[in-house]
């Protein structure tokens, strides 16, 4: 069974960065997309960036291009969320996800989703 543990969640001021991780199980991220969305409170789950398995494609949500950056190291079987120039809109919980393509998790098509770790950017 495939298992995503996200980390490096935490509390940081406007301007601050952060760079989550998603730990996977076996080499998921060699065969899948990877992807990260993101909740904040009373707000749906929104899509930030997806990365292919190949690594050479990637897709970011408008609000986050020029700030976030989405990688991976296959040989750790984890994938990152390099997020600069935080927000205070930026607050939420992030989920790591893998799914069969780029595109399709920029349409919430995942078959794998962590369980989440929480930003809070400070005005």
């Amino acid at each position: 069974q495939v298992q995503l543990v996200e980390s490096g969640g935490g509390l940081v001021q406007a301007g601050g960065s952060l760079r989550l991780s998603c730990a996977a199980s076996g080499g998921i991220f060699s065969n899948y997309a990877t992807g990260w969305f993101r909740q904040a409170p009373g707000k749906e789950r929104e899509f930030v960036a997806a990365l292919s398995w190949s690594g050479y494609s990637t897709y970011y949500a408008d609000s986050v291009k020029g700030r976030f950056t989405i990688s991976k190291d296959n040989a750790k079987n984890t994938a990152y969320l390099q997020m600069n120039s935080l927000k205070p809109e930026d607050t939420a919980v992030y989920y790591c996800a893998a799914g069969r393509g780029p595109r399709g998790l920029s349409n919430y098509e995942a078959d794998y989703w962590g369980q989440g770790t929480q930003v809070t950017v400070s005005a």
